[in-house]
């Protein structure tokens, strides 16, 4: 399959947009970083920099080739400059409707005419957002797991209007990028991935919430009585704890059941007041050494 996108840029540079754009600069391409402020531009330098010896350790990268990736990222925090060359742009940011429709509605305006949107959002429907693009044909989702030098699938899934260039399109980027690519016909919540994982994470949750055993207990269960190399705490600490409390936030406001409310209660007050927002702080759930990876 021809390669139609040469020019990338991530917008959100947070666990998952640093992992995408570093993969995507790893495999050859030219990278654009956009976030918000001065602030999470330097915070997104860091991240990615950090890496680097994650692909030294897990891939036998070489010195000369993580220095090169790198030096293939572009980063700005005006929006209209990241994306004024790009062939496609993935959005990262965060889990909140609002922001997303307003993120997409100021792209819109700034993108040229041949630029692609993906969205990275795990849990809402591109449809939610499509007619906020502007450009509806061009628009579809491309979600991946974290972690993605390692576990390296990406769902590329259309919402009813995309258009089949730009979905077949976004297929060949994601095996350009060394991606197991996985095409879902039909718009799903959660995709497949999370379809299956979200609610066991929740189910984790959810035993927390009501006193039923603490986080090491339940994570010791599910891995020794499935064989799982993490349990569910454990995969929520490299997740992130924002996101968690973002997810758990919006089913709150949207089903009104008091459950989700007191998981996010219990995530803000315990976890994310006190700083403590998972492994790349480390500390969430569990403690983290700064050696560890």
């Amino acid at each position: 399959m021809m390669m139609n996108f040469q020019n990338i840029t991530i917008a959100g540079s947070g666990v998952l947009g640093s992992q995408i754009a570093y993969q995507t600069a790893f495999k050859g391409f030219h990278v654009y970083v956009y976030d918000i402020s001065a602030e999470a531009i330097e915070q997104a330098k860091e991240r990615i920099s950090g890496l680097k010896a994650r692909y030294q350790k897990d891939l036998g990268a070489t010195e000369q080739e993580v220095d090169a990736a790198y030096h293939r990222i572009s980063f700005s925090d005006d929006l209209g400059q990241a994306v004024a060359t790009a062939d496609l742009v993935i959005e990262a940011i965060p889990e909140v409707v609002s922001i997303k429709k307003d993120f997409y509605q100021k792209l819109g305006k700034l993108a040229p005419e041949k630029t692609v949107f993906a969205t990275n959002s795990s849990t809402l429907l591109p449809s939610q957002f499509a007619e906020a693009t502007g450009r509806p044909e061009k628009f579809l989702a491309l979600h991946f797991a974290n972690e993605i030098w390692k576990y390296n699938t990406a769902e590329i899934m259309k919402h009813p209007g995309t258009g089949e260039k730009a979905f077949q399109d976004v297929i060949a980027f994601a095996e350009a990028i060394g991606m197991v690519a996985l095409p879902l016909h039909k718009e799903q919540p959660g995709y497949i991935l999370n379809s299956l994982l979200v609610p066991l994470l929740e189910a984790a949750q959810i035993l927390l919430v009501k006193g039923v055993a603490d986080p090491e207990t339940i994570d010791k269960t599910w891995r020794i009585a499935t064989g799982a190399p993490a349990g569910p705490f454990q995969i929520l600490d490299v997740v992130g704890i924002n996101t968690a409390y973002n997810i758990s936030l919006a089913k709150a406001e949207t089903t009104g059941d008091e459950l989700y409310k007191k998981i996010a209660d219990l995530l803000k007050t315990e976890y994310i007041d006190k700083g403590k927002l998972g492994k790349e702080t480390g500390e969430g759930f569990y403690k983290y050494s700064s050696t560890e990876s």
